[in-house]
């Protein structure tokens, strides 16, 4: 059985090592009297794994057991569980422990720097603007009068058509197309993905004889700090813009069709598909593989369920699961309810056999 692995160095850039103090100082935990002062970490790693010099980490008590025979140097985990830590590791105690560990696993494993330049296989048209402290990889096309911030990153076999713009501190991952999109700072769009293409717009023909595509004459606008997961697919507006609100995460192979507003820290997860003209207010959470019908407005924190079918508006902070969606609590009843019913026609038909 392979053993797990956090951050193979064949894959991952290392830094470090690295004192206790700086690991506090970097993700703003307590260590307690077992700190041994400026004590050496080299990395982190899984608790099935870690050894005395590596940092490890537990947020589910279901893996409580895993914890008291680990070996870890030093664990990171919620005050509720600290009491499980073996004597010979350091607890570094968060409220927030995900997000601690995140910053520590940042801390020794930073993204790559960028490599300022051009690669002498990528085609640039000469009216683009680029910033000289930006990478841009293999058999890249950028077209013209595009303009790309400072310390972007832009992969292999990357196409941005006429007219782009992003923003500084972009990443850019291969194949991915971009056309008729401005894009924020700090976005990530990771491979595969595709922006700005036409959106899914056309109308029978009088005649019956096929259909009539209209035109998308509309943009993708993508707020800061916004990432967009491999193989997803947004499409521009028709006669008004596609907007993803700033900070919003979209999963792998999500659509969001044209016209579509996310507002702000959204999360989309893989294969959910939003039609055309829906409104998402701030904080939305929409799960796998759910559908939304075009020209709805979901409020404000609402949740939608994992195959959810949503075909009516969403009330803000509302929950809702099941195709057609409706309310958790009156979904659940309702499958309550139809169990009831079944059991009560199955004892009736042993009862009628028995007979």
């Amino acid at each position: 059985m392979v053993q797990p692995v956090a951050g193979d160095p064949r894959f991952f850039r290392r830094a470090g090592p690295f004192p206790l103090s700086r690991i506090v100082e970097c993700i703003g935990v307590a260590a307690d009297a077992r700190s041994g002062g400026e004590q050496l970490f080299v990395g982190i790693a899984p608790l099935q794994t870690a050894g005395p010099s590596e940092i490890s980490f537990l947020t589910n008590g279901k893996y409580r057991d895993i914890l008291t025979g680990s070996r870890a140097g030093a664990v990171l985990l919620d005050p509720s569980l600290a009491h499980l830590v073996p004597s010979g590791s350091i607890p570094l105690v968060s409220k927030q422990p995900v997000i601690a560990w995140a910053r520590v696993a940042s801390l020794f494993h930073p993204p790559p720097p960028v490599q300022p330049g051009v690669h002498p296989t990528a085609v640039v048209d000469p009216s683009a603007r680029i910033a000289p402290d930006t990478e841009i990889g293999p058999f890249v096309v950028i077209g013209a009068r595009v303009e790309i911030g400072p310390r972007c990153r832009i992969g292999p076999l990357v196409s941005i058509g006429d007219g782009v713009v992003i923003g500084a501190d972009a990443r850019i991952g291969s194949h991915v197309s971009i056309s008729h999109s401005l894009i924020g700072e700090r976005v990530t769009i990771f491979p595969g993905a595709r922006l700005g293409q036409d959106g899914f717009g056309f109308d029978p023909t009088p005649t019956a004889q096929g259909f009539t595509t209209v035109p998308q004459l509309g943009r993708v606008l993508i707020g800061d700090d916004v990432e967009i997961g491999s193989n997803s697919m947004i499409d521009r507006g028709s006669a008004q813009d596609t907007i993803i609100g700033a900070g919003s995460r979209l999963d792998n192979s999500v659509q969001i069709a044209h016209n579509v507003q996310l507002g702000r820290c959204c999360v989309i997860v893989a294969q959910a598909g939003i039609s055309g003209s829906t409104t998402l207010g701030d904080y939305v959470t929409v799960a796998g593989q759910a559908g939304m019908a075009g020209h709805l407005h979901i409020g404000q924190g609402a949740r939608i369920g994992a195959q959810a079918g949503v075909m009516a508006d969403v009330e803000p902070h509302a929950s809702v699961v099941g195709s057609p969606a409706e309310p958790v609590r009156e979904f659940f009843r309702q499958v309550a309810f139809l169990r009831r019913m079944m059991r009560r026609n199955d004892a009736a038909k042993h009862d009628t056999d028995a007979g």
